[in-house]
């Protein structure tokens, strides 16, 4: 393949063949360099993990699941450096192109494989998701993408960093391949129901920037009409900034211990902001993270009951646009902070999140997305199914 997008992995030739039979019989995949591939290291974005690590004695379960339905793997995608970061860029590997605004970043972490995914490399590809790997590179590339409920599809095999927070996800160009690879990964039928009722979490649209609320007005319409019910409400009585705080706190104490063995035994090469990331988590004390986990105890139980196995909140996937491929570390920064705002809700919760690539301002991809009750996974792949039938 011409890797005409800087999407995969240099030096790492990977093609293992599908089952001969199978729903995704003659589709082809991309597995983000989280995900074990047998015989081969998994380099997690980073030379010195992948210099001080073995291959894999196996495939991880999303591969091995992926490949009995007929998907062929044709290579490892590249992802933020040990997934920590949501904007794409690898200072190591090179940041991939967003095929859809090419003077700005694809998002990440699972960067190379939604920009394989946007750019037609593949037909579909496995990502990774804790803070928003998943949803916010579908967000900004124009595809569909889908965090799961925590815990439901295995993650044997796969890197993690925090795993109170890490899902393995997907992507797919449109909603009818998109449902087939969450059958396969789900090992549940994506039938027509949809929810009876979706809300309108108004808080998240007024902390969106401008333009992501203009183009997701004519979404919001086209939403409502296809849902039996819709209403408004707001989500944080906080406010959201609260329940960001909250996610970040819970997620870098996670993270920076995950590492930290590694980095006391290795002293790896870090860029910058991977290095800052990590020092800051390693000063997150047990006692730090009490108040964070009673909160989630609680917003965990109050979204509960309010989607009540039966409604979806609905929000912009990215209260910002893309940036721009050169923007200075600054605005990278406030960009993180600014994507966790709306990441955090699906991350605190541990529910299912799905993008659907509906918007569109002046040409950049803009995502709405429907959060769902706890295993509505299936029930968001038939919402994306049935938007798409409704262009």
């Amino acid at each position: 393949m011409h890797d005409r997008l800087g999407a995969f992995v240099p030096n790492v030739d990977i093609v293992l063949p599908g089952a001969t039979s199978g729903p995704l019989a003659g589709l082809t995949f991309a597995a983000k360099d989280l995900f074990d591939v047998r015989g081969t290291i998994t380099g997690s974005g980073n030379p010195d993990w992948e210099r001080t690590h073995a291959p894999a004695a196996q495939s991880a379960w999303v591969v091995d699941r992926l490949l009995a339905a007929g998907a062929s793997l044709v290579g490892k995608t590249i992802t933020d450096e040990i997934s920590l970061g949501l904007l794409g860029i690898n200072r190591f590997h090179g940041t991939p192109l967003n095929p859809a605004a090419p003077d700005r970043v694809p998002g990440g972490s699972s960067s190379g494989s939604a920009s394989a995914v946007a750019g037609n490399l593949v037909d579909l590809a496995l990502g990774t998701d804790s803070g928003g790997s998943v949803r916010t590179p579908a967000s900004f590339t124009g595809i569909h993408g889908l965090r799961p409920t925590h815990g439901r599809i295995p993650v044997d095999g796969m890197a993690t960093q925090s795993p109170s927070f890490d899902t393995a996800g997907f992507f797919a160009r449109d909603a009818e391949t998109f449902a087939k690879v969450g059958e396969a990964l789900l090992g549940a039928p994506v039938g027509d129901a949809l929810p009876d009722e979706v809300l309108i979490a108004t808080d998240t649209f007024a902390i969106a920037d401008a333009p992501v609320r203009e183009a997701l007005q004519s979404v919001l319409a086209r939403i409502t009409a296809v849902m039996p019910r819709a209403s408004e409400m707001v989500l944080a009585r906080e406010g959201i900034a609260v329940w960001s705080a909250n996610q970040r706190t819970l997620q870098s104490y996670e993270f920076g211990r995950t590492f930290a063995e590694w980095i006391d035994a290795t002293n790896p090469c870090f860029s910058f902001e991977v290095a800052g990331a990590l020092a800051n988590a390693a000063r997150i004390t047990e006692e730090d993270v009490a108040g964070p986990r009673a909160f989630r105890t609680d917003v965990r139980s109050r979204v509960d009951a309010l989607l009540d196995g039966r409604r979806v909140l609905c929000l912009p996937t990215s209260p910002i646009l893309p940036i721009r491929r050169d923007a200075r570390l600054s605005e990278m920064r406030e960009a993180v902070s600014r994507i966790i705002d709306l990441t955090c809700i699906a991350g605190l919760t541990g529910l299912p999140q799905v993008n659907l690539p509906l918007g569109n301002f002046e040409g950049i991809p803009v995502g709405l997305s429907l959060i769902g009750w706890r295993g509505a996974d299936t029930t968001l792949l038939a919402v994306a199914k049935a938007m798409e039938s409704a262009r």
